[in-house]
C-alpha cells in the first residue's frame, strides 16, 4: 500500500497514537516463523505484504501478472480455510491496546456536513430497500466483541466493537437466494469492497457504530463502518453509505490495484 493514513489495526510495530503510518517490514511475532513452521497469517500477509506492500511501490507493469497470481492464490487459500462456525479469539477490556491508527484515503478525515441527514441504503437483489437511520439499525440487534485487529501490512491491534450484525439487516431486508456477493460503498473518496455472501453473514460480521465502548469517532468510519474480526483492516469499509446484495462480484480500492480480493485471516 502507499503511505496514505495507513493503520485502522494496529499498534504491534508501528508508530504511536495520532501518528501516520507508512509501510515497513512487518513487527508481529505473528508473522513470523514459530517452531519451524510458518503459520496462515504469516503466509498470507507476509506474501501479500512483501510484494504488494513495498511502501508504495506496486512493482510496475511487469511484476503485475505475478502480483494477481499471487492475490488469487491467497484467495483460494483463505476461502477454503474460511468457516462460519469458526468465531475469533476473545479478550478483556483491560487488553485493549493503547492506540488504534486511523486510516482513510481522502486528503483529510471524512466527516459529514450533515450528519443528521445520513441514512444507510441497502438495496440490489433484496426484497425491500432499505433507507435506515443510524438508530433503526441500532434498534435491529447489538453485538459487542473484543478482538485482534489484523493489517496487512503485519501489525494488529485490540480494541472493542459494538454494532449491528450485517445478517440482521440482510434479513430485515429479505435478500434474494441469488445474491452471492456483497458490495460495501463509502463517502471516503470512492473508497468500496465486495465480500462473498458467506463472510458478509458470518455471526461476527457487524456494521459497527461503537469502538472502546463510546460512540464511533470520525477517524474511525463514523457514523458506520463494516467490521470482521476474520478479515484484513483494508476489506472493513468504513464511513459506510450503501450495502447492494448482488450475483455479480465487486471489485475493491485496493482489490482493483492486486490485492487479494477474499483478504481473510
Amino acid at each position: 500500500m502507499n503511505s496514505h493514513r495507513h493503520g485502522d489495526g494496529g499498534v504491534t510495530g508501528v508508530p504511536g497514537a495520532g501518528e501516520d503510518v507508512v509501510c515497513r517490514e512487518p513487527a508481529d511475532p505473528e508473522t513470523r516463523v514459530r517452531g519451524g513452521v510458518f503459520d496462515r497469517r504469516a503466509f498470507l500477509v507476509a506474501g501479500m505484504g512483501s510484494l504488494l506492500a513495498s511502501c508504495g511501490w506496486d512493482g510496475g507493469d511487469a511484476l503485475k501478472p505475478a502480483m494477481q497470481a499471487a492475490a488469487g492464490f491467497n484467495d483460494q487459500v483463505s476461502g477454503l480455510l474460511f468457516s462460519d462456525a469458526k468465531l475469533a479469539r476473545k479478550y478483556g477490556p483491560a487488553q485493549r491496546s493503547l492506540s488504534f491508527p486511523n486510516y482513510f484515503i481522502s486528503g483529510m478525515t471524512p466527516q459529514l456536513d450533515q450528519p443528521e441527514a445520513w441514512r444507510l441504503e441497502v438495496g440490489g437483489m433484496v426484497r425491500s430497500p432499505l433507507s435506515m437511520t443510524l438508530d433503526e439499525i441500532r434498534s435491529l440487534s447489538r453485538l459487542t466483541y473484543t478482538v485482534k485487529h489484523h493489517c496487512v501490512e503485519g501489525w494488529s491491534a485490540i480494541a472493542t466493537w459494538t454494532g449491528t450484525p450485517l445478517r440482521a439487516i440482510a434479513e430485515h431486508a429479505g435478500v434474494a437466494p441469488g445474491a452471492r456477493y456483497v458490495r460495501f460503498d463509502s463517502f471516503d473518496s470512492g473508497y468500496y469492497n465486495g465480500w462473498d455472501i458467506a463472510s458478509a453473514m458470518h455471526p461476527e460480521t457487524i456494521m459497527a457504530w461503537g469502538f472502546n465502548d463510546r460512540e464511533l469517532m470520525a477517524d474511525h468510519g463514523a457514523p458506520l463502518r463494516l467490521y470482521a474480526p476474520h478479515k484484513l483492516g483494508y476489506k472493513l469499509t468504513k464511513y459506510v453509505t450503501r450495502i447492494t446484495f448482488t450475483s455479480d462480484r465487486p471489485g475493491g480500492y485496493w482489490e482493483d490495484q492486486g490485492y487479494p480480493w477474499f483478504g481473510g485471516i
